[in-house]
Formats: C-alpha cells, structure tokens, sequence
C-alpha cells in the first residue's frame, strides 16, 4: 500500500520518538539556558533529572526532552531526542537562531 504524501508537521504530534540535529549559532552556554528556560520551571514546567557537561534530560507529562550539545565551529551542534513532546521540540528546534 502506497502513503500519500504529508507536509511534517501534519504528523508531528503522532510521533512516538523523535530526535533531530540541528546547528545553531548560539554559543553552548546560551543554548543551554534557552534549553532550561523552554522546557524547565520558567518555560514548559519540565522537571530537570539529568544534568552534565553538555547534556540535559527534562522529564514530565509521561514524556522526556534529552539533548546533547558541543561546540562545532562558530556555533553550536544540538541532538535533541524526545517523546510526548515532539511538538514543542520541532517548535524549539525552528526557532533557533
């Protein structure tokens, strides 16, 4: 059976699992605080369970946001992985600079 094709964010609230990789050129201690303030307490209201040098986990509302961070020229490169919160991360993720 042949799937008729779809613009994505037609289907991006029915995702189970997504992870996208985008370059930004915030530096990794900017993304880091737009990271905090869009899915934890002052944003989305995430809870923040995991916390290392380039990496974050928010969990809440049965789902989770994990993203990685690392310099890459003069910007920086973000994975971020999620599920249950496939739209807000694709919103994020177009909203970088």
């Amino acid at each position: 059976m042949k799937v008729p094709p779809c613009a994505f964010s037609e289907i991006v609230d029915r995702i189970q699992v997504l992870t996208l990789e985008v370059r930004t050129r915030l530096s990794p201690a900017e993304l880091e605080g737009l990271l905090k303030g869009t899915f934890g307490e002052g944003g989305l209201g995430m809870e923040l369970t995991e916390e290392g040098a380039g990496s974050l986990t928010f969990r809440g509302a049965g789902g989770h946001v994990s993203a990685a961070f690392r310099p890459a020229g003069d910007g920086t490169l973000l994975r971020i992985t999620t599920s249950g919160w496939a739209a807000a991360v694709k919103r994020f993720v177009a909203e970088l600079p």
